[in-house]
């Protein structure tokens, strides 16, 4: 039997980063702009930006450095974040299926193959926003916790646990988790000052696209750092809101609709 090994580089977002995402990246920094990248690999525009995205999220720094002009429109260009995960991916890859080819005669005869053991150790979850960060606040009680978590030096995001969650995933100011929030969860609000709601996550940012249907609209907003959040909303709030690209709003949504995972 011939082995593949097919890294996926999350466990937290649905698709996860894996070589499909690697190589949109690869073909954007071939073909000098975003749109010529995503026909290289046959996907859309949005269907681009909607992984670019992702994979900036999930690392923690923009992989890609947008500028004026180049092929097809815009131009763009890898960061040396951007260069180091492809080079890094590939490293993984490489040494995955040398794992995985030690791993097969050790397995034979038992109904298990090493793909098997490997894909099923990985977590995956349908949160669009997956945002990677480091703990910085926890205040809990004996059933309660609060959680803070900085994304960005701009952005922290809390959320609301239980307090056996927080002994159950080893929480502690200073480690790295990783924030998931459903887009259907996230409001959006027009304006530069964050409104006066209950909620506690009321962050500041600017749309940078907005899509709409007949029913439906996806509003992704910069929340700086190279981080951005997507809010499912109906297409009829859009636009009496008037979300348009360039908008300052704010993306608001409870601490309890907040989910919290660890690699």
């Amino acid at each position: 039997m011939t082995i593949e090994a097919l890294v996926t580089l999350t466990s937290a977002d649905t698709p996860n980063v894996g070589r499909d995402r690697i190589r949109l990246l690869e073909a954007v920094a071939r073909e000098g702009s975003i749109t010529a990248g995503a026909k290289a690999v046959g996907l859309t525009y949005k269907a681009a930006w909607d992984g670019l995205d992702a994979m900036a999220n999930l690392f923690g720094q923009p992989l890609l450095l947008k500028r004026a002009g180049g092929k097809a429109g815009g131009g763009a260009a890898l960061t040396d974040t951007g260069l180091r995960v492809i080079e890094a991916y590939h490293r993984m890859e490489a040494e995955m299926a040398r794992v995985l080819r030690a791993l097969e005669p050790d397995l034979a005869g038992t109904g298990v193959t090493p793909l098997n053991l490997i894909s099923g150790l990985l977590m995956k979850t349908s949160a669009r926003n997956a945002l990677r960060g480091t703990v910085v606040d926890i205040v809990s009680d004996d059933l309660t916790a609060e959680i803070a978590i900085a994304v960005s030096a701009e952005t922290t995001i809390h959320a609301l646990v239980t307090a056996g969650s927080l002994r159950d995933l080893g929480l502690v100011v200073g480690r790295g988790a990783i924030v998931l929030i459903k887009a259907s969860f996230v409001m959006i609000s027009p304006g530069e000052n964050p409104p006066a709601v209950s909620a506690r996550n009321c962050l500041p940012g600017v749309v940078s696209r907005c899509e709409t249907t007949a029913v439906n609209a996806e509003v992704t907003l910069d929340i700086g750092g190279g981080k951005t959040l997507t809010a499912t909303i109906t297409a009829g709030s859009a636009r009496d809101l008037g979300l348009a690209p360039g908008l300052k709003a704010c993306a608001i949504f409870d601490a309890s609709h907040v989910i919290l995972a660890i690699d």
